[in-house]
Protein backbone atom coordinates (compact mmCIF):
# COMPACT_ATOMS: atom_id res chain seq x y z
CA UNK A 1 0.00 0.00 0.00
CA UNK A 2 0.93 3.20 -1.23
CA UNK A 3 2.30 5.84 1.63
CA UNK A 4 0.35 8.42 0.59
CA UNK A 5 -3.13 6.83 1.44
CA UNK A 6 -1.30 5.67 4.76
CA UNK A 7 -0.45 9.95 5.30
CA UNK A 8 -3.68 10.88 4.32
CA UNK A 9 -5.47 8.66 6.45
CA UNK A 10 -2.85 10.15 9.31
CA UNK A 11 -3.46 13.85 8.83
CA UNK A 12 -7.36 12.78 8.96
CA UNK A 13 -6.65 11.86 12.51
CA UNK A 14 -4.61 14.39 13.21
CA UNK A 15 -7.56 17.00 11.98
CA UNK A 16 -9.65 15.17 14.83
CA UNK A 17 -11.18 12.28 12.94
CA UNK A 18 -11.02 9.18 14.91
CA UNK A 19 -11.88 6.85 11.97
CA UNK A 20 -11.99 8.78 8.95
CA UNK A 21 -13.80 7.79 6.14
CA UNK A 22 -12.89 7.25 2.25
CA UNK A 23 -14.29 10.36 1.66
CA UNK A 24 -11.93 12.37 3.97
CA UNK A 25 -8.47 10.66 2.62
CA UNK A 26 -10.12 11.50 -1.02
CA UNK A 27 -10.96 15.15 0.31
CA UNK A 28 -7.01 15.21 1.40
CA UNK A 29 -5.74 13.57 -1.66
CA UNK A 30 -7.61 15.51 -3.74
CA UNK A 31 -6.34 18.74 -2.10
CA UNK A 32 -2.95 17.99 -2.57
CA UNK A 33 -3.15 17.17 -6.29
CA UNK A 34 -2.68 13.64 -6.09
CA UNK A 35 -4.23 10.63 -8.01
CA UNK A 36 -5.68 7.74 -6.23
CA UNK A 37 -7.29 4.71 -6.38
CA UNK A 38 -10.47 4.00 -5.18
CA UNK A 39 -9.76 0.27 -4.38
CA UNK A 40 -6.54 1.46 -2.53
CA UNK A 41 -8.95 3.50 -0.11
CA UNK A 42 -10.94 1.31 0.28
CA UNK A 43 -8.71 -1.03 1.59
CA UNK A 44 -7.40 0.72 3.86
CA UNK A 45 -10.40 2.10 5.20
CA UNK A 46 -11.33 -1.86 5.48
CA UNK A 47 -7.98 -2.85 7.44
CA UNK A 48 -8.12 0.18 10.00
CA UNK A 49 -11.99 -0.34 10.90
CA UNK A 50 -12.09 -0.57 15.08
CA UNK A 51 -8.43 -0.05 15.19
CA UNK A 52 -6.71 3.49 16.54
CA UNK A 53 -3.91 5.05 15.25
CA UNK A 54 -1.76 5.80 18.14
CA UNK A 55 -2.37 1.96 18.82
CA UNK A 56 -1.17 0.62 15.67
CA UNK A 57 1.88 2.78 15.78
CA UNK A 58 2.79 2.15 19.80
CA UNK A 59 2.41 -2.17 18.44
CA UNK A 60 4.88 -1.55 15.09
CA UNK A 61 7.37 0.49 17.35
CA UNK A 62 7.89 -2.68 19.47
CA UNK A 63 7.97 -4.72 16.50
CA UNK A 64 10.34 -2.51 14.76
CA UNK A 65 12.64 -2.02 18.01
CA UNK A 66 12.77 -5.81 17.97
CA UNK A 67 14.69 -6.25 15.02
CA UNK A 68 17.50 -4.57 16.72
CA UNK A 69 20.01 -2.19 14.29
CA UNK A 70 22.80 0.00 15.07
CA UNK A 71 26.42 -0.85 14.55
CA UNK A 72 28.40 -0.71 11.70
CA UNK A 73 29.11 2.30 11.82
CA UNK A 74 32.44 2.83 12.79
CA UNK A 75 35.54 2.75 10.38
CA UNK A 76 36.01 5.79 7.97
CA UNK A 77 37.69 8.47 9.45
CA UNK A 78 41.97 8.55 10.08
CA UNK A 79 43.42 10.28 6.47
CA UNK A 80 43.15 13.87 7.82
CA UNK A 81 46.70 14.13 7.52
CA UNK A 82 47.35 12.92 4.15
CA UNK A 83 44.78 14.97 3.31
CA UNK A 84 46.47 18.19 4.47
CA UNK A 85 49.96 16.81 2.96
CA UNK A 86 48.06 16.77 -0.40
CA UNK A 87 46.72 20.32 -0.28
CA UNK A 88 44.10 21.36 2.41
CA UNK A 89 43.32 24.19 1.45
CA UNK A 90 40.98 23.35 -1.67
CA UNK A 91 38.70 21.62 0.79
CA UNK A 92 38.98 24.83 2.72
CA UNK A 93 37.52 26.82 -0.14
CA UNK A 94 34.94 23.95 -1.23
CA UNK A 95 33.51 24.36 2.45
CA UNK A 96 33.49 27.95 1.83
CA UNK A 97 31.55 27.95 -1.09
CA UNK A 98 29.19 25.38 0.64
CA UNK A 99 28.11 27.77 3.42
CA UNK A 100 27.79 30.05 1.16
CA UNK A 101 25.33 28.46 -1.20
CA UNK A 102 23.06 27.63 1.94
CA UNK A 103 23.50 31.21 3.00
CA UNK A 104 21.60 31.73 -0.30
CA UNK A 105 18.59 29.37 0.23
CA UNK A 106 18.06 31.21 3.62
CA UNK A 107 17.24 34.25 1.88
CA UNK A 108 14.71 32.85 -0.31
CA UNK A 109 11.23 33.42 0.53
CA UNK A 110 9.23 30.56 0.21
CA UNK A 111 6.06 29.73 1.94
CA UNK A 112 4.98 26.27 1.36
CA UNK A 113 1.07 27.09 2.87
CA UNK A 114 0.63 29.99 1.50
Amino acid sequence: MAMKYLGAYMMAVLGGKESPSAADIKTILEAGGISYEEEMISTLCEKMEGKQVSEMITTGFTKFAACGGGGGGGGGGGGGAAAAAAGGDAAGAKEEKKVEEEEEEEDMEFDLFG
